[in-house]
């Protein structure tokens, strides 16, 4: 099944942030993020460290899904597409539709595991969290027209999560009503 991207802007994030090492020296850790929204349901989440492909993600991927789920929870609440007292988007609406590759080249790596499939630097986390929470939202607000359809496919998906729960707890209701008869 081909999916069709919702715009063909890539948003792209990149910085540098020093670090201490253990000798007491000082170094720098290099954050790139790339990103696209499409009309699909699933989210493919790419992310490496020093080009070694961490399939269980780690530090990169939760700061990157922290600034990810903070930044849209503002904007949606700042520009009304979130009304009082409902509740946040979940990582998984923010989620939904998008392909990120996230990219990190750290002077000393801290793997967990023989495979070396998830970054265990907690530094890392800070980093790219405060990159992609400055980025992503400076790109949100350049381009209103751009944040509006992330936004709408966002809340699309909210509100689809939302009537599927309904309908799960409705049918369980119904079950129960059934075997009370």
């Amino acid at each position: 099944i081909y999916k069709t991207k919702l715009f063909d802007e890539v948003i792209y994030c990149e910085g540098t942030a020093p670090i201490t090492l253990a000798s007491g020296n000082e170094a720098h850790v290099y954050a790139e993020i790339a990103m696209q929204y499409d009309d699909g349901y699933s989210s493919n989440i790419f992310s490496f460290c020093n080009n070694v492909h961490t399939h269980e993600g780690g530090m990169h991927e939760t700061g990157f899904r922290d600034a990810m789920r903070r930044v849209v929870n503002n904007y949606a609440r700042d520009y009304k597409f979130l009304k009082d007292g409902e509740d946040d988007l979940t990582y998984d609406d923010i989620a939904e539709g998008l392909t990120a590759v996230i990219s990190v080249k750290h002077p000393n790596p801290q793997f967990e595991g023989q495979t070396k499939t998830k970054l265990g630097n907690s530094e890392v986390r800070r980093i790219v969290n405060g990159i992609v929470s400055e980025q992503f939202q400076r790109f949100l607000l350049e381009d209103p027209r751009l944040a509006r359809m992330i936004m709408e496919k966002i809340v699309m998906a909210a509100n689809a999560r939302m009537a599927a729960r309904k309908a799960r707890e409705d049918a369980r209701k119904g079950t129960k009503k059934n075997n009370k008869e």
